[in-house]
């Protein structure tokens, strides 16, 4: 099986942005994959989704957050929209370190040295 091994427990990150990033964070999914890191990602949904569907959506990733060790998030440009902004509080809520891909257009909400 050669030389790689994962951990006993690898760590487990949770994948924030916005749906419009759907790309970057199957990218982010590959290179933690790779890094033996366990991603838990947004759902990826073709079209549009109901306000209930929604609410159950955002519901589930904020357990996919409970679940995590850490939550990383995917906004190129420095864009976070205001569902992925819920998620970062409730992130930090729950005491997860949160850190970026890219420095936030708000740099207000990055955390000191998670960036």
């Amino acid at each position: 099986m050669g030389h790689w091994s994962v951990p006993a427990r690898p760590d487990i990150v949770c994948i924030c942005g916005s749906a419009r990033f759907v790309a970057e964070m199957r990218d982010a999914v590959r290179d933690l994959t790779l890094r033996g890191i366990i991603p838990l990602a947004p759902a990826e949904m073709d079209g549009a989704v109901s306000a209930e569907q929604k609410a159950h959506l955002d519901a589930l990733h904020r357990h996919k957050i409970d679940l995590a060790d850490r939550v990383l998030v995917v906004n190129p440009g420095g864009y976070v929209g205001a569902s992925t902004a819920s998620e970062i509080a409730y992130a930090r809520a729950a005491g997860k370190p949160v850190s970026f891909t890219d420095q936030p257009e708000d740099a207000a909400g990055a955390d000191n040295g998670e960036s």
